[in-house]
């Protein structure tokens, strides 16, 4: 069963703190430069939504800032890359995925959603689906996640997950096996990049539901 999330909207057509995603997204979905986030308790949203966005965006929630010495050290994203994420409703829960210019956040590709998956089996897929969709271009741009678990899975070309197969998810498996045989089957010269979010922000191709 999901977690319930508090979505706090500082910029929207009705600014305030919602109790469902649906509800934030009705807020800004069509509306230019909105400002939102979720929080994970009322109390946290309730103080966050008195407080200034660009204390928030891009940042987890009790972790400290970056010192200037450290985001020196990690400089600026490469835009000439693309950049990979997922969202799931539920874990497990309705999953889907995508790929955007890191830049424009064109969307370049998007699958799903999916009945039943998980945010880590959509970030295993939505790499290797950015593997593929280079290789085919033959593109040198390089590829950011900001899933450090999914890099993992791509790096020993297995999928690690622990959901079981169903009925429900028999087509998302069928994916993984073919993601895992391209894995094994392909030669490949993209850089996966961490996507460094607490100097950055959210990654482009993020759903805006964290």
């Amino acid at each position: 069963m999901a977690k319930k999330k508090f979505y706090v909207v500082w910029k929207g057509k009705r600014p305030g703190i919602y109790e469902s995603w649906e509800d934030c997204k009705a807020q800004i979905e069509g509306f230019k430069g909105a400002q939102y986030k979720s929080f994970s308790t009322f109390q946290e949203a309730k103080k966050a939504f008195n407080g200034n966005y660009l204390e928030y965006k891009g940042k987890k929630v009790g972790k400290p800032r970056l010192t200037p010495e450290e985001l020196l050290k990690i400089g600026e994203p490469n835009y000439h890359s693309i950049a990979v994420d997922a969202a799931s409703s539920g874990n497990p829960g309705k999953m889907e995925y995508q790929g955007v210019d890191t830049r424009t956040k064109k969307v370049l590709f998007k699958q799903g959603p999916f009945t039943e998956g998980t945010s880590n089996i959509g970030e295993f897929l939505a790499l290797v689906h950015g593997l593929a969709f280079l290789k085919q271009k033959k593109s040198d741009r390089l590829l950011y996640s900001d899933s450090r678990i999914a890099i993992g899975w791509v790096q020993k070309k297995k999928c690690g997950t622990k959901l079981q197969q169903n009925k429900k998810n028999k087509k998302l498996f069928e994916l993984i096996e073919r993601a895992e045989h391209w894995l094994k089957s392909n030669r490949y010269n993209t850089p996966i990049v961490k996507w460094e979010t607490r100097a950055w922000g959210e990654i482009p191709a993020d759903f805006g539901r964290k």
